[in-house]
């Protein structure tokens, strides 16, 4: 033992040498792996900070490029080639020094789009910690751009909302403060950014909006001008929605006053100044053409379409769209006595959405009516024409069919807490017993309403939306009398929810561009019409019968007569519905085949009510017949499709069936009804009704020759057997009595009726 220790202690210092020797090779190996790595991680770095600068800046224009101004035109054609509308920038950019613009105007841009650019080095610290709290939380890149950013993005670079050209945007915007004083910068911007239509730069504005240069402006017009420059297609007072450029007027005034520029005395006497605008150039399609400039603006930038080349092919076809803006002008022209100062009409291939033509009023140039505001995308109430869809919805949740007796007697509608409600119709007349083909047919309104209660407002309103209309909100909002046209809707919604019924219950959003290149031919854009790929949001049974319904000419005629402008020459296979509101500010007809879908209105800007005889059948039909006829006549020709050619009217889909009934009852044949007139009806399968009508004592008042009632004193009373039906709210009518049915009442939302199912 003592021996082992000893040898142990002798070879310790020997062990200890070769572990300290062994370690100090370790440490050598790791310093100098250190030394590498750090020289690989330097040059990597090094090499990836290099790349990220060759990504970030290649080909990166130099700021001394804000004076240059290469421009192309950008054209906008038909669907067969015709030009349409051009839209260039070159002629119409006149440069002005600083000192020629008027101080307000200056004033004005300043306080809209930049209050601190005096004080900033071009970028603006809060705006940017905004910008990036948006991108980097709500996932959605944003810019808080300055004026010399602005200038430098519209200039300089392009439109794209990435995170590179972001940084090239504040990277130029630096070196832009740094090359030119704040002056001049203020001086490039008020030269160079567009203000909508042809015009770029506040002289070329200035020319365009008020035919007088810029040094003339006064408050109320530098002010409209300055609100021009963040979104100038949609705020253009020549636009689509000349309103728009007034209340962004009223928020440049606001801010100016909050800035201390003007009083607000000065802010309030420039809103309320009436302002005179030159007369804009002449455009074909004006309507069609501004829209499809605002979609090309929306998607690559106010500077691409104005100074970009773009080539444009549209969905228009522009021999239509003179024929219909000639039918509009005309016939408006001819209800002048009828105080009817505009029109308006659409024309779309339902098969595709396209737009084939679209006239947003009489004419884009008028004085007597705003004609540049675009009515099709206006809000106004359809009257009857929003029936069709009420009664859709009851076949298809099989609430009805077309041959269900409605009530059509004095009925009242009560909701806890409000006034009765009590419908009347157009003629002042009640009909009895009307099935749902002539309650339809005629346009009915007690019936309609009868219907509405039993589909229900939010079960209504939610169908809707799905085929379309976008402007029904909160059901809680509205009442039995939406049925009657009570809610606004777009005549362009319009014209995709009637599409859905010509395409046999198939949605297809509108479209109005198909292609777009730039001016060497590169293709930027393409969306070739697909028929009938949309989604399907009501069966094909349901729109096969309410289509039938509104072709049907006999099932009008109580109300419109056999002859009418409701029939088109040539094309009988047309279904058609009027709509007019009682008060008269808007006139609709709604027509439609599988080949077109065609929308026409007559009214006043103002909602200013028509006088006179103006109805479903006057108004706004003789324009739809004429256009009507002619986009039928150019389908049938293959114009818009060779399956169109030969083809009219939409098959029986398998699933509705056709049946002989009797014409007084709506029901098949039985007891009741022997002896009664047949006539033939279409159902949904499974859906034919075999019992509408039985027989039953009625109280009658035998001095007054009327039904009985509370007041009818007993002795007057007696009882009578009749045949009645009960319609589908429970309401009894008879239907051969002598005498009209006695009022009745309703209870909305609806209770337990305890009526016996038909």
């Amino acid at each position: 033992m003592l021996k082992r220790t000893k040898r142990a202690v002798k070879v310790a210092p020997q062990a200890v040498a070769i572990v300290e020797k062994k370690a100090g090779k370790v440490s050598a190996f790791f310093s100098t792996y250190k030394k590498r790595h750090r020289r690989i991680v330097f040059i990597s770095a090094l090499a990836v900070f290099l790349i990220a600068m060759i990504w970030l800046f290649w080909n990166i224009p130099l700021p001394g490029k804000l004076s240059e101004d290469p421009s192309v035109s950008t054209k906008i054609f038909d669907r067969n080639g015709s030009l349409v509308y051009e839209i260039y920038a070159s002629e119409r950019r006149t440069p002005v020094s600083l000192e020629e613009i008027p101080e307000r105007l200056r004033q004005a841009t300043i306080s809209i789009e930049d209050k601190d650019f005096y004080q900033h080095a071009g970028f603006s610290i809060p705006g940017m910690a905004r910008a990036l709290y948006k991108t980097v939380f709500k996932q959605n890149l944003q810019g808080g751009s300055t004026l010399t950013q602005q200038l430098v993005k519209s200039t300089l670079l392009t439109p794209e909302r990435t995170l590179r050209r972001k940084i090239r945007e504040f990277v130029l915007a630096t070196m832009v403060e740094v090359k030119y004083s704040k002056d001049k910068i203020l001086e490039l911007y008020l030269n160079q950014v567009p203000y909508g239509s042809t015009a770029y730069g506040v002289e070329s504005a200035s020319n365009l909006y008020f035919d007088k240069s810029v040094k003339e402006l006064n408050l109320a017009e530098s002010s409209l001008l300055a609100g021009l420059t963040q979104r100038p297609t949609a705020y253009s007072p020549f636009g689509a929605n000349p309103e728009l450029a007034f209340d962004r007027q009223k928020t440049v005034l606001r801010r100016m006053v909050e800035d201390g520029y003007i009083t607000q005395e000065e802010s309030d006497n420039a809103a309320n100044e009436k302002i005179t605008f030159a007369t804009p150039q002449k455009i074909k399609a004006p309507h069609f053409a501004l829209k499809v400039k605002e979609e090309l603006a929306d998607k690559y930038g106010e500077a691409v379409v104005e100074q970009g080349g773009l080539r444009v092919t549209t969905t228009l076809d522009l021999e239509l769209q003179e024929i219909a803006e000639n039918a509009v002008a005309t016939e408006v022209a001819k209800l002048a006595k009828q105080s009817v100062g505009n029109g308006a009409a659409i024309v779309t291939y339902p098969k595709t959405g396209e737009i084939l033509a679209m006239v947003g009023s009489k004419n884009y140039f008028a004085t007597d009516e705003d004609g540049k505001v675009n009515i099709l995308y206006a809000k106004r109430q359809p009257g009857s024409s929003i029936k069709p869809l009420n009664y859709a919805l009851g076949i298809r949740d099989k609430k009805v069919t077309a041959s269900t007796p409605l009530a059509d007697i004095p009925t009242c509608f009560t909701v806890a807490g409000q006034s009765p409600y009590c419908p009347v119709n157009y003629d002042g007349q009640f009909h009895g017993a009307t099935q749902l083909r002539f309650a339809l047919g005629n346009s009915y309104n007690i019936p309609a309403v009868r219907v509405l209660a039993l589909n229900g407002i939010e079960n209504f309103i939610n169908f809707v939306r799905d085929l379309g209309i976008t402007t029904f909100e909160d059901p809680s909002q509205y009442g039995l009398s939406l049925t009657l046209g009570g809610g606004e809707v777009r005549p362009v919604d319009m014209a995709v929810a009637y599409g859905v019924f010509a395409n046999g219950g198939i949605k297809q959003d509108l479209q109005l561009i198909t292609e777009v290149k730039d001016w060497k031919g590169k293709l930027l854009y393409e969306k070739k019409p697909d028929p009938l790929v949309g989604p399907r949001v009501v069966d094909e049974e349901t729109t096969f019968i309410i289509s039938h319904i509104l072709q049907d000419n006999n099932a009008r005629s109580a109300a419109f007569g056999p002859s009418s402008f409701l029939n088109v020459r040539g094309h009988a296979e047309v279904s058609v519905k009027t709509g007019t509101t009682n008060d008269r500010r808007d006139n609709w007809t709604v027509g439609y085949s599988p080949q077109a879908v065609v929308i026409t209105w007559v009214g006043n800007n103002d909602n200013s009510p028509m006088q006179g005889a103006v109805s479903g059948v006057t108004g706004a039909s003789p324009i739809w017949n004429r256009i009507t006829k002619e986009v039928l006549d150019r389908a049938a020709k293959g114009a818009y499709s060779s399956d169109d050619k030969g083809t009219s009217w939409m098959k029986q889909p398998q699933t509705v069936v056709g049946s002989n009934i009797c014409a007084n009852t709506g029901a098949v044949m039985n007891d009741a009804s022997s002896g009664c007139p047949e006539r033939f009806e279409y159902f949904i399968k499974d859906s034919v009704p075999t019992n509408y009508a039985f027989r039953q004592d009625i109280s009658i008042d035998r001095t007054q020759g009327k039904q009985a009632d509370a007041s009818t004193p007993p002795e007057n009373t007696a009882m009578e057997n009749h045949l009645i039906i009960i319609d589908p709210l429970g309401t009894i009518v008879c239907l051969d009595c002598a005498f009209p049915m006695n009022q009745t009442t309703i209870s909305y939302p609806l209770r337990t009726l305890g009526r016996r199912n038909p």
